[in-house]
């Protein structure tokens, strides 16, 4: 699938469930809720998006911890997952996607390389889940539209597993 009609499905998804949704970006910049808010009707769905690209604006819009920050780095799992948990608890969202990552050219490391991205996934009621990709350095708009891909299905998965465990409404 594609992420215009992953993006459709989510956004079904969230509807049948009578949910909201937020994100919390930094190496996207925007691109997962410009995705949902693609689709007409999406206010029903999609509650907000923090575009968090600086550590600071991580720990003001996000509630991300310093001590996170300057101990795991920006791109970890304890980020994504902080990410993911301030995001439900500033918002109306019922499903929160993060993401953090590393998309290039630059700034990647040999711990660190560039394509490496952390999901941060919050579902009110479940614990949250943090997933990480490794993604081919096939340039900065290749590493973006797959993290908006793989954050969209993520998104998908917690709705099914939380209708499966029976936290949705």
């Amino acid at each position: 699938m594609n992420n215009g009609d992953l993006a459709n499905a989510l956004f079904r998804a969230c509807q049948q469930r009578g949910i909201m949704l937020a994100t919390a970006e930094s190496c996207t910049g925007g691109m997962i809720v410009a995705a949902m808010t693609d689709i007409a009707g999406s206010s029903a769905v999609v509650d907000r998006g923090f575009i968090t690209y600086s550590n600071e604006a991580k720990m003001e819009m996000l509630g991300v911890s310093a001590a996170t920050l300057e101990a795991h780095g920006a791109v970890s799992r304890e980020t994504a997952m902080e990410m993911a948990s301030g995001a439900l608890a500033r918002s109306r969202a019922g499903l929160t996607l993060a993401v953090t990552g590393i998309a290039g050219p630059g700034g990647g490391s040999a711990e660190k390389p560039v394509g490496l991205v952390w999901f941060g996934v919050a579902l009110a009621g479940q614990p949250i889940l943090a997933e990480c990709e490794q993604f081919a350095d096939n340039g900065r708009d290749f590493i973006r539209r797959e993290t908006v891909k793989h954050a969209l299905e993520l998104g998908l998965q917690a709705l099914d597993e939380g209708q499966t465990a029976g936290v949705l409404p």
